[in-house]
């Protein structure tokens, strides 16, 4: 089974033509990816080319789609194979990558990524960062990841056909794996890895923290936000319906029937852009919406037994159903 090394590559310095080498050295098939870097550094890719194979274009397009353009290369060129991909910083090293791809040799249904432990010398805007999607990464899940943001990933053939179809051309392709692998039922091993950091590579990062940071999580964003704006809406309808008929159970339903209509309308539209037509996606939605009513229902009149606020108590059930609600959208309506 042939072990191939995909590095994505934008305005490298000459630490990419060490880790190709050392890739080389140790039976390894290299990809390297140009993504679109100035005409300044051709010399640098020049070089590689002697070593190996490079891909290029003439526009930079992102990380995430240079690693799908490596991978449709390696999927019509090799037949069985173990990809492990890499940064080309200089930030891995062949001894680690050969550790996931023996793991990966004997699991080859899941998908290995490396965990590097925080420390003293990690950057502090990476420690921030990796803590933040830690915490997002395992609300939206359930699963815990140690390392979310980690370029040491690793899998065979069998989850090609997956990677490729993953959304997202920049930095959030690697998040949108990790979000939709538990979705496919594909398990995510971490296996520790050494942690190296360079000042200079930290300072001159390709990764726009605003920006970025906005494509990695703006679908979590965009379910939030709709989400609340459907939470504003239930929870407005739901005092007037109590002003008016009294009664908790008859105004949660009166008030989610009002909120439901809007939500699936934003969400189909504008968070998850579903494609599929509404005789498929709005009769899921309906089931999804009674069953959420009823338990939301059941929860809130318990609440309210044990003299805990009316209103409060609406508050606490609908906080406790929003992740529920995103994982069954996500991956079964839309």
């Amino acid at each position: 089974m042939h072990r191939i090394a995909l590095i994505p590559s934008y305005e490298p310095d000459n630490k990419l033509i060490k880790i190709v080498k050392d890739l080389l050295e140790n039976n390894f098939k290299v990809v390297v990816v140009n993504d679109g870097s100035n005409k300044d550094y051709d010399k640098i890719f020049n070089k590689v080319k002697e070593l190996t194979k490079v891909l290029e274009y003439d526009t930079n397009q992102g990380k995430g789609y240079a690693l799908k353009y490596g991978m449709q290369y390696i999927k019509d060129n090799y037949d069985k194979y173990i990809v492990v991909t890499m940064d080309s910083d200089g930030q891995h090293t062949v001894k680690d990558a050969t550790k996931l791809c023996n793991y990966v040799e004997e699991n080859p249904n899941e998908f290995v990524i490396g965990k590097r432990i925080r420390g003293k010398n990690t950057p502090l805007r990476s420690k921030i960062g990796n803590s933040i999607t830690m915490l997002v990464y395992k609300l939206v899940t359930g699963v815990s990841i140690y390392d979310t943001q980690t370029g040491l990933r690793c899998f065979s053939n069998q989850l090609m056909d997956f990677s490729l179809n993953v959304k997202g051309n920049r930095f959030e392709y690697e998040m949108n794996v990790l979000l939709e692998a538990p979705l496919n039922n594909i398990k995510i091993t971490e296996i520790e890895i050494e942690t190296i950091y360079y000042k200079d590579n930290n300072k001159k990062s390709h990764f726009n923290t605003i920006k970025d940071s906005y494509r990695v999580y703006k679908e979590i964003l965009k379910f939030s936000l709709s989400s609340i704006i459907s939470f504003i809406i239930d929870y407005i309808s739901y005092i007037i319906f109590i002003l008016l008929l009294n009664n908790i159970t008859i105004s949660n339903i009166f008030a989610r029937i009002i909120s439901a209509t809007c939500n699936y309308t934003i969400n189909k539209k504008l968070v998850f852009n579903s494609k599929r037509k509404i005789t498929n996606s709005l009769p899921k939605y309906i089931i999804l919406a009674i069953s959420i009513l009823a338990i939301n229902t059941i929860i809130l009149n318990c609440l309210v037994t044990i003299n805990i606020n009316k209103y409060l108590a609406k508050i606490i059930v609908e906080l406790l159903l929003f992740i529920f609600s995103y994982f069954i959208q996500k991956k079964r309506i839309f």
